[in-house]
């Protein structure tokens, strides 16, 4: 699946999706939690049908298609596989312990057992698979995959106000 995403001033950000079956959809985030989703015609020019979402709605929706409500069988063998592992998506807050320290200095791997799968800059930089000598500043969007229970206390003790000491 090709996805194209396009930042929209004042409104939030659109996602264009054209699917392996050559099918466009187009989904626009609006910055106050609304969705809205376009699906398009055989030459990608006209919408051919909409829904609009409030948050709640596309939050459910997202569940069904990422097989939260309903688990296609296939998928089991996989996830028996990865049990345990778990992917969060963390903002550094102001004032967190890991602020201005690169994931070497904290030895985020050692000390937790996390991995960091990828760090979403402020300025919407994306770094790939950091090395150890990636910097962490506050308001940094970390991804990050382990168990529950380390990433829980990783983001506990290093990346947000809230102490563990």
């Amino acid at each position: 699946m090709n996805i194209r995403e396009i930042d929209l001033p004042g409104i939030g950000r659109k996602f264009e999706l054209v699917t392996r079956n050559n099918e466009k959809v187009v989904i626009v985030i609006h910055d106050d939690g609304r969705r809205e989703m376009y699906h398009f015609d055989e030459d990608h020019e006209e919408s051919i049908s909409s829904v609009i979402f409030n948050d709640a709605e596309s939050r459910q929706l997202a569940a069904i298609l990422g097989g939260i409500v309903y688990k296609p069988q296939a998928l089991e063998t996989i996830e028996m596989a990865l049990e345990g592992l778990s992917i969060e998506w963390f903002k550094v807050e102001p004032g967190a312990k890991a602020a201005r320290k690169s994931i070497g200095d904290i030895d985020i791997r050692n000390n937790y057992n996390v991995t960091v799968i990828a760090i979403l800059k402020r300025n919407l930089k994306k770094l790939l698979s950091p090395g150890p000598e990636a910097v962490i500043h506050e308001g940094d969007t970390l991804v990050l995959s382990g168990e529950r229970a380390e990433l829980k206390r990783l983001i506990k003790e290093l990346l947000s106000n809230e102490r563990g000491d």
